[in-house]
């Protein structure tokens, strides 16, 4: 069980450093040519580690292209060239410990799309967690934040929240009737295609023409590590140890984040900046927190 834990801690890492990671490959490339490339070779790489796993490639069912098309347009679309866009202009901590709120936003949107309960616990913990963004975003001061507002590049890390909480809300619906690997893979093909017309207009020619070795070692890390590795070593660990213990491992990745931001790119630690992400850790705990009545009604081995 050990190998399973060192794989899980793994993703995290490799998680974690894809907000440095990208913050890089934005000084040599526009995001949408860095997403397409991105997910272009993460197809390649998940279709063949899909048909390993599954014994075949799966083919794509026309009843469930509706649910692969807003996967691919919310949580690879979107999501990556908000991305990449934001991660130009914020800083890789400062970003990573906004999209850090996602489950307490999922939580939210859960409750009033599912009509899942609102436990005292879970309200405190959503209200926690978006106390902590707060402060991270003010820079401990809110009122300079009402004076000057959100940055551009603010504005695109709050919308990689909106759309990844998008992505796993129709994700909910969507592993009902596919398999996790083939939703991964086809979402990732589909999205790779999306990204290519936008990035053919914004001069993806032109940036692969230019990119050296360090830009494509970047979209190598990010389309073989991170997104292959990265997603195929999560799922064993879920299907070892279920969700709910494996899901632990996320709370590492911003961690990870701000630690690499600080050991590769300098950043400063600030303490609104630790305070804030302490909160929406903290904020994110308490929404997953389960009361000991819904613990005892898990299936045995949980």
């Amino acid at each position: 069980m050990t190998h399973i834990y060192a794989k899980l801690v793994g993703s995290a890492v490799l998680w974690g450093g894809t907000w440095v990671a990208g913050r890089l490959l934005g000084t040599y490339m526009g995001p949408f040519s860095a997403a397409f490339l991105r997910f272009a070779l993460a197809s390649v790489f998940l279709y063949f580690l899909t048909a390993r796993i599954e014994g075949r490639f799966p083919r794509l069912a026309r009843q469930d292209l509706p649910w692969l098309l807003t996967l691919a347009a919310t949580g690879i679309f979107a999501y990556n060239a908000l991305f990449f866009a934001g991660l130009r202009t914020v800083p890789a901590g400062r970003a990573a410990l906004i999209v850090a709120s996602i489950p307490s936003v999922v939580a939210l949107f859960s409750g009033l799309l599912f009509r899942e309960t609102f436990a005292p616990l879970k309200i405190a913990g959503i209200v926690v967690s978006f106390a902590g963004v707060g402060l991270i975003v003010s820079g401990g001061d809110p009122l300079a934040l009402l004076a000057k507002g959100l940055s551009s590049g603010d504005l695109c890390i709050f919308g990689c929240v909106a759309a990844w909480a998008a992505y796993t809300l129709a994700g909910k619906k969507a592993m009902e009737r596919i398999a996790p690997y083939s939703a991964v893979t086809w979402s990732c093909i589909l999205g790779a295609l999306m990204l290519l017309p936008p990035a053919l207009f914004m001069g993806l020619s032109r940036d692969v023409a230019n990119a050296g070795p360090v830009a494509w070692g970047l979209i190598a890390f990010f389309g073989i590590l991170a997104t292959g590795f990265g997603f195929s070593w999560y799922y064993e660990g879920v299907k070892a140890l279920g969700p709910t213990k494996a899901g632990v491992f996320i709370n590492l990745v911003p961690v990870v984040a701000v630690f690499l931001g600080w050991l590769v790119l300098d950043e400063p630690l600030s303490r609104a900046l630790a305070l804030g992400g302490l909160l929406v850790l903290l904020g994110v705990w308490l929404t997953n927190r389960r009361r000991p009545s819904e613990r005892r009604v898990l299936p045995s081995g949980r």
